[in-house]
């Protein structure tokens, strides 16, 4: 009983520590993976730069013989790559046959065309291509090669096939050309792959997982890694271990893509399982890469797949937009109450503070002013102490600028510069300057506390007679007035006064005003201060 307790607590106590390295693991290699994503087009350039060295020495070129070479090499740089490009090399090859005196060759082009037809989605092209040949007549290489051919054709077909029975039958003919391949194939990495995707099917996951992760152990090239990571996550599949098959799918992704190959299978299957992780940025990430990809290749069964599944992770993650954005405005509405209440509570604080009257003292001609307007205000004490705050912080502006500008002149005295003081006393625009900014601290601190005046306001008014303030523009001046009479400024002479208008332009405009208004016009403005 004492060593099964024990055994239990180790077994607890491991298993979530496992657990985490793998979830590190994991985090480790998509967040590489997420790098090389970033990078991917960086990856296309370099391989458009072997491309392009291929294709001078092409041109350059003077032997036939080196000519067949060079085309083959541009087939195999396309075929993943750029499919279309891949198919015009092959007709290149063919075209090139007749010159060589080498007809055996003939059938290497024909597998060549029936390889990139596949990759292209033209399946019943690709096997015509294949039962174009006679298989009893080819030598051991090339027949290793049809063979491999017929079997990504029947894998092709089955990925395609929607009827259990008809995929079934496909992946029976897969398994009869894997045994043909390792019937045909030399020893080495490429054949062992092979055997422990058999054993994987043959329902011996743990033979597949010796052969693979010694293969691993023999520095294999970069396209046999892919392989060997992708069979590895396949056979992680079959044990159900999701975070290994995410693992091993996000390391076949990153050398698929590092590889500059678009015609893969990697990436949409690893967007599937971040998709029921919950992951779905990286869910939608991954199928977008992949389907820029497969519609780049022109591999069509490539970009049905994504197709397929693309629907639902683009409807997750609109969704999971959607609930981020009213969580901020959550958020944004209660920083803002916040922030308001914090203001509130500091106006109230710092009206009530010592300081205060000593600033009082100090700006007797601004609260004067001040003074004047507040005692016109008939309002609450939340419009009162904004005016306030606001208009003492003008008024602290305005006595440093009064200060600058009496600085100035005194200097422009010192320097017996008589000509530019006279055109600096004369001169309108610093008070022009000071009014306009007054008047759109004004509009601004009107506006927040009656944002919708101006739409209540023309509600008021006869439709041709609504007034509406210009771009750049807070509030007209037939605005401002009714503004000032919302505020319970009603005497004409303080509004004109206010504003800098004549008695006459006040009276013209209230008048002008009044008769557009759509019901009693005796009891316009008393509407207007009660909107």
């Amino acid at each position: 009983m004492r060593k099964i307790t024990y055994c239990l607590i180790l077994f607890l106590f491991i298993y979530p520590l496992s657990l985490m390295a793998d979830n590190g693991l994991n985090e480790s290699v998509l967040k590489e993976l997420d790098r090389v994503i970033e990078e991917k087009y960086s990856f296309h350039v370099h391989k458009e730069k072997e491309i392009d060295e291929i294709k001078a020495r092409l041109h350059r070129s003077g032997n036939n013989e080196e000519k067949y070479e060079l085309c083959g090499s541009l087939f195999y740089l396309y075929l993943h790559y750029q499919a279309d490009s891949s198919l015009y090399y092959i007709n290149e090859k063919m075209r090139l046959l007749p010159l060589l005196d080498k007809p055996e060759l003939k059938n290497e082009i024909i597998i060549n065309r029936a390889e990139v037809m596949g990759v292209m989605g033209m399946y019943n092209e690709a096997l015509e291509q294949l039962r174009q040949i006679n298989p009893q007549a080819l030598e051991l290489g090339p027949l290793n090669y049809y063979y491999r051919t017929f079997r990504a054709y029947y894998g092709w077909v089955a990925d395609y096939t929607t009827n259990a029975e008809e995929k079934q039958k496909y992946l029976e003919k897969t398994d009869v050309y894997r045994d043909s391949i390792l019937a045909t194939a030399r020893q080495g990495v490429d054949r062992d792959i092979v055997l422990a995707e058999k054993y994987m099917v043959a329902g011996k996951p743990d033979s597949s997982l010796v052969i693979l992760n010694g293969l691993l152990k023999k520095n294999p090239d970069e396209r046999q890694k892919a392989y060997i990571y992708y069979t590895l996550s396949e056979v992680y599949d079959v044990t159900e271990d999701m975070d290994k098959q995410i693992y091993y799918l996000a390391l076949t992704a990153v050398v698929d893509l590092q590889s500059a190959t678009k015609e893969y299978a990697s990436l949409q299957k690893l967007a599937q399982l971040m998709y029921e992780k919950g992951d779905i940025d990286r869910a939608y990430k991954y199928l977008n890469c992949s389907m820029e990809d497969a519609v780049s290749c022109n591999a069509r069964l490539r970009f049905i797949e994504v197709t397929q599944f693309f629907p639902i992770i683009d409807k997750a993650y609109k969704l999971k937009e959607q609930r981020e954005r009213q969580i901020s405005r959550a958020l944004l509405i209660s920083v803002s109450l916040l922030s308001l209440f914090l203001i509130a509570a500091i106006f109230y604080l710092y009206r009530w503070m010592k300081k205060l009257s000593a600033m009082r003292r100090d700006l007797s001609q601004a609260n004067k002013r001040l003074t004047d307007v507040n005692d016109e205000l008939e309002q609450t004490g939340k419009i009162k102490e904004v005016y306030i705050a606001r208009y003492l912080d003008r008024c602290v502006i305005y006595l440093d600028k009064l200060e600058l500008y009496r600085r100035s002149l005194a200097k422009m005295a010192m320097a017996s510069r008589i000509d530019d003081l006279f055109k600096a006393i004369k001169s309108e625009q610093f008070i022009r300057d000071e009014r306009k900014a007054f008047y759109n601290e004004f509009d601004k601190s009107f506006l927040e506390l009656f944002p919708h005046f101006i739409a209540s306001f023309n509600k008021l008014l006869i439709e041709e007679g609504r007034i509406y303030p210009k771009s750049g523009e807070l509030l007209t001046t037939e605005l401002r007035i009714f503004a000032l009479i919302r505020l319970g400024v009603t005497d004409s002479n303080k509004i004109a006064h206010f504003l800098g208008y004549s008695l006459a332009t006040i009276y013209n405009y209230r008048s002008k005003i009044r008769n557009k208004a759509i019901g009693d016009k005796e009891q316009f403005e008393h509407d207007v201060m009660n909107l």
